[in-house]
């Protein structure tokens, strides 16, 4: 809620708030949004629209496609690519990469920060066994359907959960994706009870995914971290070391960026839906 009193408070700067906002609308609806369409959503007449896509394209934040529709510019991945490399958990992220690979082969590892309902992908490793669905650096899925969001809500209250989503959930994306809160709401429960979260084609038909969050200094919610496999490749198995894999590396991230974990037994993260 803290969030939403800051975002009330005026801009110093509108231009540049309107500017943010634009790429915000842009990067979540590409390839889709006219002139018209922006001016309406940004409450502006057409002529100061136009002056303020004309001026992020000059600055390669925004491209105009031949159907006169926008998508965000080349500038702006230089940027994403600068903040991935210079965070603390990214950093961590990748030093144990290469043992993640080793013990999940076949499997997509992800990397993952909260932005209002959104999660952002800030770091993939894809593999070839999902290649209907590829994660990108800068990828946006909503939090309500994706492994990592729900762990992501698993740190907030049902109140606070209730009031994010108060003007109701974001379209699906699969025919399994929740359609009522409530159905959220239960399975935040269930990843608060197990110790981690589970998308099963939430996000993608034929693609499971098995999330964490990351803990800072303060013992919140920093970033989250997912695997991704086949659906068709789930055995009791493949999931005890999926989930002992995904907690352990979770953990180790948590721990280096100075939290304290509690203790967990095998059993419990082992543990299948």
């Amino acid at each position: 809620m803290a969030e939403d009193a800051h975002e009330a408070i005026k801009p110093a700067v509108p231009a540049v708030a309107r500017a943010a906002l634009l790429l915000d609308l842009v990067s979540a609806e590409p390839d889709a949004l006219s002139l018209s369409d922006l001016a309406e959503r940004l409450a502006l007449a057409k002529s100061s629209a136009h002056a303020l896509t004309r001026t992020l394209i000059d600055e390669r934040l925004l491209l105009r496609t031949s159907r006169q529709t926008f998508i965000v510019g080349p500038r702006l991945m230089r940027w994403a690519t600068a903040f991935s490399e210079r965070s603390d958990v990214a950093t961590e992220f990748a030093r144990i990469w290469d043992e993640s690979t080793v013990r999940l082969q076949g499997a997509t590892i992800t990397l993952s920060m909260r932005d209002g309902n959104d999660v952002v992908y800030i770091g993939a490793r894809n593999s070839e066994n999902t290649p209907w669905f590829n994660f990108r650096v800068g990828m946006r899925l909503p939090m309500a359907f994706t492994a990592t969001g729900h762990a992501f809500m698993s740190q907030m209250s049902d109140a606070e959960i209730r009031y994010r989503f108060r003007d109701g959930l974001p379209e699906p994306l699969t025919r399994n994706s929740p359609r009522e809160l409530d159905d959220v709401l239960t399975l935040v429960t269930q990843t608060r009870e197990r110790g981690y979260s589970l998308d099963l084609e939430y996000v993608s038909d034929g693609m499971v995914c098995f999330g964490a969050t990351v803990l800072g200094a303060a013992n919140e919610a920093v970033a989250g971290v997912a695997v991704s496999l086949p659906a068709a490749e789930r055995t009791s198995e493949t999931d005890q070391r999926v989930v002992v894999t995904l907690t352990r590396m979770a953990r180790t991230i948590s721990e280096r960026m100075g939290a304290v974990i509690e203790e967990q037994t095998g059993a419990d993260l082992a543990k299948r839906p």
